[in-house]
């Protein structure tokens, strides 16, 4: 998506730290290649929701993996470059 990340993590360290730790560096190397200096990249807050239990995460990636289709960007989740869809579930 074009103006928003959706990430599912199972964070084994402080939710803020490992937000941090991703932030930081991306939004580095961003503004690095849009020649921007002095901007911030991302927004400050994030919204983040806990997932109780194994049917809820697999609500959550459907979710995300069909959002670039709600959003008209491809037609199926599969066509979309950085979907999970194509990663390999344990």
């Amino acid at each position: 998506m074009p103006n928003l990340v959706h990430v599912l993590w199972t964070p084994r360290v402080a939710l803020a730290d490992l937000v941090r730790q991703v932030k930081s560096p991306t939004a580095r190397l961003a503004n690095k290649l849009l020649s921007r200096a002095g901007q911030p990249f991302w927004q400050e807050e994030y919204f983040d929701h806990f997932v109780r239990n194994a049917g809820e995460f697999d609500r959550v990636c459907r979710y995300i993996e069909w959002n670039p289709v709600r959003a008209a960007l491809v037609a199926d989740p599969r066509d979309f470059t950085w979907s999970s869809v194509h990663e390999v579930r344990e």
